[in-house]
């Protein structure tokens, strides 16, 4: 649900550590015809959504209006390694990826082929 509020049915909620991989998904989702929009990442606004007195942290928000789909994304960063220092990015699609009735549309499996260089199109998006 959140990610159709910030995004619509239309475009995907792009939320990414690294503007150049950013930069990289939203080419290759423009080349495919597959849309992301990012959303921001901002984690020291967000992670105080997850606190719990029972666990390290819980997997829901405590405020519904407070950017849920980029609550995702911190709650999904928080998760990695501690040591982890590489590039990552959530690609969101929960609206696109299916029809009015419920059926799959396939949205991702294009922007993907795209950004891997699997497409004719995919040489003007640099892996």
């Amino acid at each position: 649900g959140a990610q159709g509020v910030a995004t619509g049915k239309n475009h995907a909620a792009l939320v990414c550590n690294s503007a150049k991989l950013e930069a990289k998904l939203v080419a290759a989702g423009s080349a495919s015809g597959e849309l992301l929009h990012p959303l921001p990442y901002a984690p020291e606004l967000h992670m105080g959504e997850f606190k719990s007195s029972t666990a390290d942290m819980k997997n829901s928000v405590k405020d519904r209006s407070n950017a849920q789909a980029s609550c995702a994304a911190s709650f999904i960063a928080a998760n990695l390694p501690s040591d982890y220092d590489g590039e990552w990015a959530h690609v969101d699609m929960a609206a696109p990826a299916q029809t009015s009735d419920k059926k799959s549309t396939g949205f991702g499996v294009a922007v993907l082929l795209e950004l891997l260089g699997c497409t004719r199109a995919s040489q003007a998006v640099s892996v």
